[in-house]
C-alpha cells in the first residue's frame, strides 16, 4: 500500500521501487532516449555541482591539477596492458564508422582514461624533475551495462578520474591513500554525512591493471553496500606498457609508479539511499541547491514583501535560498514537493503568522514544526542546518553499526549479509571463500585490520567485510 501522505512506496515495502519514485518525484533525473543513458535534471545536477565543488577543492589541495583528455581512444591503446583490456572488454562501446565511412582503426568511447593519459605521460615525463605528475579530469565515461538504474549504474555517467606518476612505489602508495582519506573519506563523511568504511579490495575485486585497490564502502538504507569511490595503485604495469620512464638523480633510467582514482554520480544514488525516508529525499545542507525555501502560505499586500525580506536576510547570511510565491498552487502541494526534494529547512509565512510577528520553521530531517519570531529567524535557521548535518550522519552511522556483525563462519556471513555487513576473519574466507560467497550473491567489500584501520595486503589477522552490493 502506498504511503498516502507522501505518495511514495514505503522503503520497507519495496526499497528499489521507493528509490525510483524518489528520483522521479524529486525531479532529479530520468532515462535518456538511448538505453542506459540518463538525463540529469536541474535539481539533481545542482546536487552534483555542489559535490563536485567539494571534491575538486580537496583534489586541488592534494596537489592535482585539472586537465582534459579525449573521449575517443584508439583501440590499440587498450591492447597494451593485458589485464586492463581483459577487464574492460565486455563493457566497451566501439565506434567503427565516421562521416559515413568505415574507420581504418576502430576507436573506443572512453570507459576510463588510463590508456590515453599514459600515452601523453610518456611524452611529458623525461626526468625526476617532472615528478610527481598529478592530474585530474572531470568528464563523462561510457560503459555497456546490462541492468541500469539511474545514478547507480548507467551506460554513461559523470565522474572525476585522477592519474598520477611518482618516482617510487612508496610515494605512489602514500598518494593513493591520501586521496582515499583526504579527498574521498573526508567528503563522504563531512559533506555527504555518509559513514564510510575504508580498506583494500581482494585480488578478485581489484581494478583491472592495478596492484592494489583502496575503496570506500557505504551501507545503504536496505543494508546493501555501495562502492562510493576507489583509489588504485598501478605499480609499473602501465608505465612498462606505455614506456613511461624517467632519469633519476644518478642518471639511471627507471619506470614511474602510478595511481588512478575516481568517484562518480553514483554518489548521488548513495545520498538518496542513505538519507531518504518515506517522504522523499533528505539532503545534507552542504549539498542542497536550496538550503532554505521561504514559502508564502497565502498572498496579501504584506505577506509577499515580508517573505521576500526574510529570503534576503537569509541570503545575506550566506545561505542558498528559494522564495516560493506560487500561491496559484495549493500550499499543501507545494510543501510536499519541497519535502520530496529534501530541502533541509522550510520557512512558512502567512497573514496570521505575520500578524504575530513570526513564521513557522519546518526542519526536513525530522519534519518538526516550530513558530519562530521574525527577529530570530536567521539564527534559528542556521542552527537547524548545523544540527541537520550532525543528526543525518549520526542516524546513518547508528543504522550501519547496528547491522555490522562479527561472525566466525562463511555460513553466518551469508546470513548476516542478507541485510547488513558481516565481518569475518580473512583466514576463514580462504582461497575458495569468495566463490562460496558469490554463489549467494555476496562479495567482499574490503579488507581491514580488526580495528577497522588500513593495512598492507601481506599482514596477518586481517578481516573481510562482506555484504550484498549494488
Amino acid at each position: 500500500m502506498a504511503n498516502d501522505t507522501a505518495g511514495l512506496t514505503p522503503r520497507a515495502e519495496d526499497f528499489p521501487r521507493w528509490y525510483q519514485e524518489v528520483v522521479a518525484q524529486a525531479e532529479m533525473a530520468e532515462n535518456g532516449p538511448v538505453r542506459g543513458t540518463m538525463v540529469i535534471r536541474p535539481w539533481g545536477f545542482g546536487i552534483w555541482e555542489l559535490l563536485q565543488g567539494e571534491l575538486d577543492r580537496r583534489i586541488k589541495d592534494a596537489g592535482a591539477e585539472n586537465a582534459y583528455f579525449p573521449l575517443f581512444i584508439p583501440e590499440q591503446y587498450l591492447q597494451l596492458e593485458a589485464s586492463h583490456v581483459k577487464g574492460f572488454s565486455p563493457e566497451l562501446w566501439v565506434v567503427t564508422h565516421g562521416g559515413g565511412n568505415r574507420l581504418e582503426e576502430p576507436v573506443v568511447v572512453r570507459p576510463t582514461s588510463e590508456t590515453v593519459v599514459n600515452h601523453f605521460f610518456a611524452k611529458w615525463i623525461q626526468s625526476h624533475r617532472d615528478l610527481p605528475l598529478l592530474v585530474n579530469q572531470w568528464s563523462n565515461v561510457v560503459r555497456w551495462e546490462m541492468r541500469t538504474r539511474l545514478f547507480l549504474r548507467t551506460s554513461e555517467f559523470l565522474w572525476q578520474e585522477g592519474h598520477t606518476a611518482h618516482a617510487s612505489e612508496a610515494e605512489a602508495t602514500d598518494y593513493a591513500v591520501r586521496i582515499l582519506r583526504d579527498v574521498y573519506l573526508d567528503a563522504m563523511e563531512r559533506v555527504m554525512c555518509v559513514p564510510t568504511l575504508i580498506g583494500h579490495k581482494t585480488e578478485r575485486e581489484r581494478f583491472a591493471g592495478a596492484v592494489r585497490t583502496w575503496t570506500c564502502e557505504g551501507m545503504m538504507g536496505d543494508g546493501k553496500a555501495l562502492q562510493l569511490g576507489t583509489s588504485h595503485e598501478l605499480g609499473t604495469n602501465f608505465a612498462k606498457a606505455f614506456g613511461i620512464t624517467f632519469s633519476d638523480e644518478q642518471g639511471a633510467l627507471r619506470h614511474v609508479f602510478q595511481t588512478s582514482w575516481g568517484a562518480s554520480t553514483r554518489l548521488i544514488g548513495g545520498l538518496i539511499m542513505v538519507h531518504g525516508d518515506d517522504f522523499g529525499l533528505r539532503l545534507p545542507p552542504a549539498l542542497a541547491p536550496s538550503q532554505v525555501v521561504v514559502m508564502v502560505v497565502r498572498a496579501d499586500e504584506s505577506t509577499g514583501p515580508a517573505a521576500a525580506a526574510i529570503a534576503a536576510d537569509l541570503r545575506g547570511a550566506g545561505l542558498r535560498v528559494s522564495l516560493d510565491e506560487r500561491t496559484g498552487t495549493s500550499f499543501g502541494r507545494r510543501a510536499i514537493d519541497w519535502e520530496r526534494k529534501g530541502v533541509p529547512v522550510r520557512v512558512e509565512i502567512g497573514p496570521r503568522d505575520l500578524a504575530e510577528d513570526s513564521a513557522v520553521v519546518v526542519v526536513r530531517h525530522d519534519r518538526s514544526k516550530n513558530p519562530v519570531r521574525l527577529g530570530g529567524l536567521v539564527g534559528a535557521v542556521t542552527a537547524a542546518l548545523d544540527e541537520t548535518a550532525e543528526r543525518l550522519f549520526a542516524e546513518a552511522r547508528a543504522f550501519r553499526d547496528a547491522r555490522i556483525r562479527e561472525v566466525a563462519t562463511l555460513g553466518e556471513a551469508i546470513e548476516v549479509a542478507a541485510d547488513g555487513f558481516a565481518v569475518v576473519p580473512l583466514a576463514t574466507l580462504g582461497e575458495s571463500g569468495e566463490d562460496a560467497l558469490a554463489e549467494a550473491g555476496v562479495s567482499v567489500r574490503c579488507l581491514q585490520r580488526p580495528d577497522g584501520s588500513l593495512s598492507e595486503e601481506a599482514e596477518e589477522e586481517l578481516v573481510a567485510v562482506v555484504g550484498k552490493a549494488y
